[in-house]
């Protein structure tokens, strides 16, 4: 089962001369990285800006991975870009289709001071602290407010099905990201065969 979700957004036109901003800033996350925040930096288009964003502990998508995609309008930084979660997720702020709801990148936007790593810090926050109150999803919205619980377990669920055990497979050529399962058994045994590598490495020092 595809964790992505199906979009059909058309790449706006940037000013190319945004580009040495936007790749600088990508570099400077990359080396002074967001605690869960991991930049995939595509060097053949600096302005397809994506990062996989790992859910925070505590919340119902602890555990899983949810790829992130900003994209910038063409009088960008005067407009503030669009924020989409490729990876499906149940919260009140993400619409069905992956779109993000935050001040942030709307009224709050500030084109003379804004940041990729903060827009990335804000995005993790949300995962944290919905705003139920201007919910996309008015299901996830409402559960949220008034039960919790249910809420909670429902997102859980989609997490579990759509952003764990699984890994990107970013295919050469055509710039498309594909998400395959992870066999968890083969995992283990590479981890324990690789201990007993390790020891019997270990035993012939001694």
């Amino acid at each position: 089962m595809s964790s992505l979700i199906s979009t059909q957004i058309q790449e706006p036109q940037i000013n190319p001369q945004l580009a040495p901003i936007i790749a600088k800033q990508l570099q400077m996350i990359i080396k002074q990285p967001i605690d869960g925040v991991h930049i995939i930096f595509n060097e053949q288009d600096v302005f397809d800006i994506q990062a996989d964003i790992d859910g925070p502990v505590d919340t119902p998508f602890q555990g899983g991975v949810f790829r992130c995609k900003l994209i910038l309008p063409p009088q960008f930084p005067q407009m503030a870009p669009k924020g989409l979660f490729n990876t499906k997720i149940f919260h009140p702020n993400v619409s069905e289709k992956g779109e993000i709801c935050v001040n942030t990148l709307k009224k709050d936007w500030n084109p003379l001071q804004w940041s990729l790593k903060n827009i990335f810090e804000v995005i993790k926050c949300l995962l944290i602290v919905p705003f139920p109150e201007s919910s996309l999803n008015e299901e996830a919205g409402k559960l949220f407010m008034e039960n919790y619980d249910e809420y909670f377990k429902r997102a859980k669920l989609l997490t579990s099905i759509y952003a764990l055990k699984q890994e990107a497979n970013i295919l050469k050529g055509n710039n498309q990201i594909a998400f395959d399962d992870i066999d968890k058994k083969n995992k283990v045994n590479q981890i324990q065969q690789k201990k007993e590598n390790d020891q019997k490495k270990w035993l012939k020092r001694i």
